[in-house]
């Protein structure tokens, strides 16, 4: 177990947005129990020391990626008007004095977006990170995090995939070189003795 300065720092949640979350077919954990989990880091953390970022993807439209892969994205066909919007109300809620919402236009929540500059200028240098895909936003963003010198706890049950073993895989092979890799019941404990 690790202590937590919470001046320090930032809980990152990726993509936890309509267009990506009533998706169905996750796997270890359905959007809804990430949901719930991710509700949980955000309460423990309401007006503290700690700052919670919404990060979500808008990428579609002429931001679109248009790479020549040997697995392309599915079309979606047209994108909904509600398809970056927070699933989380409290992304929204007036009485969180320490909610930043960044909006991120490829896998990453570093690049092409200020998100550095929102932490550094705040003194963070711990991240907190959870969301969906853990393969792709998360995965993208933790290296990010780790090559611009940030410590990273990625917190397992609070992300999910497509793809269960892919996540498994992440989370046991890539997560614990980049930085530790916790239980949302573990982070919540480290917040609250740090309180």
């Amino acid at each position: 177990m690790t202590t937590l300065n919470l001046e320090k720092t930032a809980l990152v949640i990726i993509d936890l947005q309509k267009g990506i979350a009533r998706r169905e077919g996750f796997a270890p954990y359905s959007a809804q129990e990430v949901l719930a989990k991710n509700k949980e880091l955000v309460t423990s953390l309401k007006n503290t020391g700690a700052l919670i970022v919404f990060v979500h993807v808008k990428n579609y439209g002429g931001e679109t990626l248009k790479p020549k892969t040997d697995n392309p994205a599915v079309a979606q066909g047209q994108i909904p008007a509600d398809f970056a919007d927070f699933v989380m109300p409290e992304a929204y809620d007036k009485e969180y004095n320490n909610v930043i919402h960044v909006a991120k236009h490829n896998w990453g929540a570093f690049y092409g977006t200020d998100l550095d500059v929102q932490l550094r200028r705040r003194g963070i240098d711990e991240i907190l990170l959870t969301g969906i895909a853990t393969t792709i936003g998360c995965d993208t963003t933790a290296r990010e995090a780790f090559q611009h010198g940030y410590q990273v706890i990625a917190i397992e049950d609070a992300m999910t995939d497509f793809n269960g073993q892919l996540h498994q895989g992440i989370v046991e092979g890539i997560f614990p070189r980049l930085g530790l890799v916790r239980s949302t019941q573990e982070v919540l404990k480290m917040i609250e003795e740090s309180k």
